[in-house]
């Protein structure tokens, strides 16, 4: 596999768009849901971030994203739109681990995310990286098609 290049765009670039898309509609065939509602792309934070991945000659493999859980100076991040495209051995991973690096950098020791409890896939790379459940929090207090989890970094 080629090598893979992980850079900070923004969320509204049409790259970042195209991903978020094709992630949008695997969620939908899936659950039921495209997940849009729970990422505003016009948003923007200054500890938030947006990550694209793509290999070596450019095509696009993934994408991830970073945002304050809670208070401005929380130590809490939260993961959104994760998303390896089909085929992309070792984006998710990396991707992963990149966002983690930044939400150290950015000031943050946790990181949090929400997936569907259906979305087994999912759940196993996120337990499989460190990944334990956590209480529900925000929008997913209740709902019973989630699954938190967090990782203390």
């Amino acid at each position: 596999m080629s090598e893979i290049v992980i850079a900070t765009a923004s969320a509204s670039s049409p790259e970042a768009q195209l991903l978020q898309d094709e992630l949008s509609e695997v969620l939908q065939s899936l659950s039921g849901d495209s997940g849009r509602a729970s990422f505003d792309i016009e948003a923007p934070d200054q500890r938030a971030g947006f990550y694209l991945a793509k290999n070596s000659a450019g095509q696009l493999l993934g994408c991830a994203a970073l945002r304050p859980l809670g208070a401005p100076n929380s130590t809490t991040a939260e993961l959104k739109r994760m998303f390896a495209g089909p085929g992309s051995v070792g984006v998710g991973a990396a991707l992963l681990a990149h966002a983690e690096a930044e939400a150290l950098r950015l000031g943050y020791r946790t990181v949090v995310l929400s997936t569907r409890v259906i979305n087994s896939r999912a759940v196993a790379f996120y337990r499989k990286h460190g990944y334990a459940s956590v209480a529900p929090y925000g929008k997913y207090v209740g709902a019973a098609q989630s699954v938190c989890l967090g990782k203390i970094l």
